[in-house]
């Protein structure tokens, strides 16, 4: 080898470990930049996870406080719809006591809605029809001479009676009657059912 073809030799092999330090340099920088942008790339992975489950679990507890609050309001209707039932069915039972029974609580309604004793009764069809004469009779009894007379006219509701003076009436039906009861016991029949 002559001495040119050593230096250039020489040069190229110092060349070749000047660009291979350079290289393992830069594949250094870039394993440190790789790994420290996988961190990166991780944490907002684990981030954007937490929250994506953080948003699924407040969607699933609003969607369970919603369908408690559903379910609370269907057993709420149901439980109504029970008193309400209930109610009806008591009107139902009080105007279908027995004659004798119905006719004494049609009297003491009359005796206890009179005022000055000459008023007129007002019944359903029905109950004029069946009970009308008995319960005039049993309701001036009651007022001890009392002069009530059955009303020609008949009215529209279940039972009990309307007591008619001129323009003033005192509604004794059994659907207002219920009604009453209805505002009062509504709580104790619901802790009476749903206890």
């Amino acid at each position: 080898m002559k001495g040119t073809e050593k230096i250039i030799a020489h040069i190229a092999a110092d060349a070749k470990a000047h660009s291979d330090a350079i290289l393992a340099k830069c594949d250094e920088q870039c394993a440190a930049i790789r790994s420290e942008y996988e961190a990166k790339a991780k944490a907002a992975y684990e981030d954007r996870l937490r929250a994506g489950k953080e948003e699924c679990d407040a969607a699933l507890e609003s969607a369970n406080r919603l369908a408690q609050m559903e379910e609370r309001k269907s057993v709420l209707s149901v439980k109504q719809e029970m008193i309400r039932q209930g109610f009806n069915k008591a009107c139902e039972m009080l105007v279908d006591l027995p004659q004798e029974q119905y006719v004494a609580l049609l009297a003491k309604l009359a005796k206890n809605a009179a005022v000055t004793g000459e008023e007129k009764i007002v019944l359903n069809a029905r109950d004029k029809a069946a009970v009308g004469e008995a319960v005039v009779k049993a309701a001036n009894e009651a007022l001890g001479g009392g002069r009530l007379t059955l009303a020609e006219e008949t009215g529209d509701f279940a039972g009990g009676l309307i007591l008619r003076r001129e323009s003033i009436e005192v509604n004794c039906t059994a659907e207002l009657l219920v009604k009453v009861c209805r505002d009062e016991m509504s709580a104790k029949m619901a802790d009476v059912l749903f206890a």
